[in-house]
């Protein structure tokens, strides 16, 4: 069976709330015994609503910080257990894209310096042509766009630079988080392209956070879904668009706008009743059974646990969709 580039399982990560004054608040429950693999050369999406941890669940696999309990291999290493020098070594593998393009570049620098700094913290040589070679890469012409500065470039054009940066070091997998949410529509299907076509070339794999649940079944191979710091479902990106087996699921694509010529008018979004629940004080069982129209006794008392239900499709609930025990 061949070992998966990124394995994560268990990993759990908690903070300490603060209230006025500094005041203890509480423990957030921000990601609870997560588990998945993901395999060389593929892409795997994740979704939920804004809170749901999907961003500290990418943190938490880089390390930064390191997650409560758990592990994490990364090309068979347990990054869990590696300290300073083997932890800088791993991460030249493994880079990040950010959802703000202004904000994730220093504005004083010239796009040269911007993309060249992995290349200067890991000492590697011919940084100036390998700085065109990117440039070229992502699309920016290097005589045209070497010697900006951010504030000279457009929202997609900063987001190439930052990808142009991400890809710098030759990393295995690169962690885009919301990395096209803050581009208009147009820019984010040249950046998505962008994405895709890097993939094909250099053998690259994604694990691709968003909230956008139409644009990430264009890009994905599988999905997870997470819901308030735990996955409630995990498969392949088709089958789930197809046939969510997790009533949260079910709620978040009904509420997709249907923009073809022909589709069903009569399809009303599935309502959610309720507010989120707080990470802090999480509810027992199941976590989305206060917002659940089919929760039962047993969703108060067990938390459910992922469990395949079709071939590599997993699903989180006691009484799945479209099955003979909801």
């Amino acid at each position: 069976m061949t070992t998966p580039l990124l394995s994560v399982r268990n990993v759990v990560q908690e903070f300490t709330a603060r209230g006025r004054g500094g005041v203890k608040g509480g423990v957030v429950h921000a990601v609870s015994d997560v588990s998945f693999d993901l395999a060389t050369g593929e892409t795997l999406g994740v979704v939920g609503e804004t809170g749901s941890g999907k961003s500290t669940l990418a943190r938490s696999i880089l390390q930064a910080p390191r997650p409560k309990s758990g592990e994490v291999y990364f090309q068979g290493e347990d990054l869990m257990r590696r300290r300073s020098r083997g932890l800088t070594e791993a991460r030249r593998q493994l880079q990040m894209v950010f959802q703000d393009p202004y904000g994730s570049l220093n504005p004083r620098w010239r796009v040269s310096e911007i993309v060249a700094e992995p290349l200067v913290g890991y000492r590697a040589g011919n940084r100036e042509s390998r700085v065109r070679e990117l440039l070229d890469l992502v699309g920016l012409n290097p005589d045209s766009y070497a010697r900006r500065r951010p504030h000279e470039l457009s929202g997609g054009q900063c987001q190439r630079v930052a990808i142009a940066r991400a890809i710098a070091l030759d990393p295995a997998l690169v962690v885009c988080d919301e990395a096209v949410s803050s581009l208009d529509v147009l820019i984010q299907a040249q950046v998505l392209n962008l994405f895709e076509r890097l993939r094909r070339e250099l053998g690259l794999s994604y694990l691709f956070i968003s909230h956008d649940l139409a644009l990430v079944k264009q890009v994905s191979d599988r999905v997870a879904v997470m819901h308030l710091g735990q996955l409630c479902e995990i498969g392949p990106a088709e089958a789930l668009y197809r046939a969510p087996l997790h009533p949260y699921t079910v709620a978040l694509l009904s509420s997709i706008p249907k923009l073809e010529p022909g589709a069903a008018r009569d399809a009303e979004p599935v309502p959610l009743r309720g507010e989120p629940p707080s990470p802090i004080s999480p509810p027992s069982g199941c976590r989305f059974r206060t917002r659940c129209p089919f929760a039962r006794d047993r969703c108060a008392a067990e938390a459910p646990v992922l469990r395949e239900l079709a071939p590599g499709h997993s699903v989180a609930c006691h009484f799945p969709m479209m099955s003979d025990e909801q």
